[in-house]
């Protein structure tokens, strides 16, 4: 009888707990298994929920049956009943046709959707609904694309405003205009001067934009930021250097005629237990355009990530700010992990976004809690849309010229799409003795925040320049590749007011030089014109060469001042040898050369010569090597993916006048 009463028991509770309810738990993660921060919406309830920063979630839910919506920016929402308790693993496939057909009103608000795949039309109409925002000239008629969204490479390349816009068409993001570094005749420019580069962000912005389904925007695609975004395996420094130089000569891969020339730098690695004792300000836009799920939220997954890097002689504060700027969190000690990490956990967004206020701010609070010989750095994450007060790039500049004398160097982070301010982001980190990358997703966060944590946030030299000159005995014209931002007047190199990049612990920086050798004729070389008292520089012929160096291709002179010193240091570094076959050269110059092809190719440069995505994959595919990470398999898939982007194109486009 006992045994009859207990199972009608069991049963009931059963039953009463079914009835009551019951908690929903799972992880979110992506087609290769990697966690996704997405949004969650309880159909039942109408609430909405995010999966955290690995992918779980868990949700009290009353009923019997539940109805979850997941939405992921880059990815196809996806639909799941649950009816237990049951841990779910729930895959979100990337979005590779967006729609067929849409019909976009300038002047008006009418919309015309023709909505195919498995995006539901109103989503498709959140993200093409900021198009109307924008101040056409005229208005967009349509848009046909066989299951992609995006514009015609011809008329992409052109460079309207429209076909611009279309080209990722919730987009009001910033960039620069880049001019191409031309040729230049050796006689009458011998020298070439430039601050290096360790900044990464093209690279990652360049991969979200060509996942969303679209090619980069030219003036996005920075490429010494794409080939110093890997890891590259060059000579540490021995006893005191702070680095190294190597080098290596090939014969150009898309221009045999030409020879190409790496120029590599690898600073010294100081592990993370013997980096002194650092004093970060954690800076957080916390406006309105940080609330969708590839901004704030992956904002706070990247700052508890740092985190747990965070040693206990470690101190950090946050900032926070939107129409004004606050202290969310005093300065403290790593060790206090969780009461950090609740601090980030309690940031919201919403308001304007008053970036100048949170910027004098941080940095008040940096100077404050100062740490002698210590690094002292301020994090700014933010979309860089501001809005509110200080805002204009000359006076935010102005602001952040000012800010670096007090020796507190600034780390840029840039998160989320369509009105990423690019151009800012660049100008805040240039100025502001540091360094910018781009979080796309929280694999990226890893890699700069964890992966490379001392070189994202210990500067080991300041004010590096480099300045190359080039024999004539050898040398007819060169080409630097990239840094055209970058570029300094051959006067600056020896001019320690002059500002340049910043070398952290373990960076390598790589640069690339094209030359055409003595008896090529150069192709579209600038040249100075004609002089009345002297022979014209495109004509003149240098008829003696120094003896002691006439087997030199080139030599390269670096400045550097220490972290904290205002006097630099010069070196040395002669070049010799012969080209080579780019195949019989180190895996880091085969890799290196063909991620500038891919960016030429990607900028539609009329330097590109033979370039073709199909030798760009032949030629990192012979540079893999142990490629930890998997970056170098990653550039490979995104190789291929522009390739059929690019090579697939059948969109019309149609405007109305």
């Amino acid at each position: 009888m006992k045994k009859i009463l207990f199972t009608m028991f069991a049963v009931m509770l059963t039953v009463f707990i079914h009835a009551a309810g019951f908690t929903i738990k799972g992880i979110v993660q992506d087609d290769a298994g990697n966690p996704l921060i997405t949004q969650i919406l309880l159909k039942e309830n109408r609430k909405n929920f995010l999966s955290g920063a690995d992918g779980r979630f868990s949700i009290p839910f009353e009923g019997k049956k539940a109805t979850l919506v997941f939405t992921a920016v880059g990815f196809e929402t996806k639909e799941i009943t649950v009816t237990d308790a049951a841990p779910v693993t729930v895959k979100l496939k990337a979005i590779v046709a967006l729609l067929d057909e849409v019909v976009v009103t300038g002047y008006g608000t009418q919309l015309k959707k023709d909505i195919t795949g498995s995006v539901a039309a109103d989503a498709i109409m959140a993200m093409a609904k900021p198009v109307l925002q924008q101040s056409l000239q005229g208005s967009v008629a349509g848009v046909v694309m066989n299951g992609r969204f995006r514009t015609p490479a011809k008329e992409y390349r052109e460079g309207t405003r429209k076909d611009r816009l279309l080209h990722e068409p919730w987009n009001r993001e910033g960039y620069d205009a880049i001019t191409e570094n031309p040729f230049r005749d050796v006689a009458g420019n011998p020298l070439s001067t430039f601050s290096i580069d360790v900044d990464a962000a093209s690279y990652s912005n360049i991969r979200r934009m060509l996942r969303s389904g679209h090619l980069p925007q030219r003036d996005a695609v920075r490429i010494e930021e794409m080939i110093n975004y890997f890891p590259y395996e060059y000579e540490a420094p021995k006893n005191d250097q702070p680095f190294t130089m190597h080098t290596e000569q090939a014969v150009c891969p898309w221009e045999p005629k030409h020879q190409l020339v790496l120029i590599g730098m690898q600073a010294k690695k100081i592990e993370v237990s013997q980096l002194p004792p650092a004093n970060l300000v954690f800076l957080v836009d916390v406006s309105g355009s940080m609330f969708s799920p590839d901004k704030l939220p992956l904002v706070q997954a990247s700052l508890k990530m740092l985190t747990d890097q965070l040693r206990p002689q470690d101190k950090v504060s946050l900032v926070a700010y939107a129409g004004n700027a606050g202290l969310v969190l005093p300065s403290t000690s790593g060790e206090n992990k969780t009461l950090i990490k609740e601090a980030i956990d309690r940031l919201e967004a919403g308001g304007s976004t008053a970036g100048g206020a949170g910027i004098q701010l941080a940095y008040q609070v940096a100077l404050d809690n100062y740490v002698k010989e210590g690094n002292n750095r301020v994090i700014l994450c933010t979309d860089g849309d501001f809005n509110v007060g200080v805002s204009s790039d000359a006076a935010l500049e102005q602001l952040i010229e000012e800010k670096r004398k007090s020796n507190v160097f600034l780390t840029v982070l840039g998160f989320g799409t369509g009105n990423y301010q690019d151009a800012k982001m660049q100008k805040l980190a240039d100025k502001g003795n540091g360094n910018h990358a781009y979080i796309d997703q929280l694999g990226e966060a890893k890699k700069v925040l964890v992966n490379e944590f001392g070189g994202t946030l210990f500067t080991i030299a300041k004010d590096v320049k480099l300045q190359v000159e080039f024999n004539p005995s050898h040398v007819a014209g060169w080409r630097l590749i990239g840094y055209e931002n970058r570029i300094l007047a051959k006067e600056d190199f020896a001019d320690d007011t002059k500002d340049a990049g910043e070398l952290g612990s373990g960076h390598t920086v790589t640069a690339l030089y094209e030359i055409v050798p003595k008896g090529i004729q150069l192709p579209d070389a600038v040249f100075t014109d004609s002089l009345r008292y002297q022979v014209p520089s495109n004509k003149m012929q240098v008829t003696s060469y120094h003896p002691k160096f006439s087997e030199e291709l080139m030599n390269i002179k670096v400045r550097y001042k220490a972290p904290d010193g205002e006097k630099s240091s010069l070196l040395n570094f002669p070049v010799k040898g012969k080209a080579v076959s780019i195949y019989d050269c180190s895996m880091n110059f085969r890799f290196a050369a063909s991620v500038a092809s891919f960016g030429m190719l990607l900028r539609g440069s009329k330097y590109k010569g033979d370039a073709a995505y199909q030798t760009v994959t032949q030629l990192a595919g012979s540079a893999i090597g142990k490629d930890a990470g998997g970056y170098r398999s990653e550039f490979l898939s995104l190789v291929d993916l522009a390739a059929g982007i690019g090579g697939k194109e059948s969109s019309m486009i149609h405007y109305d006048k």
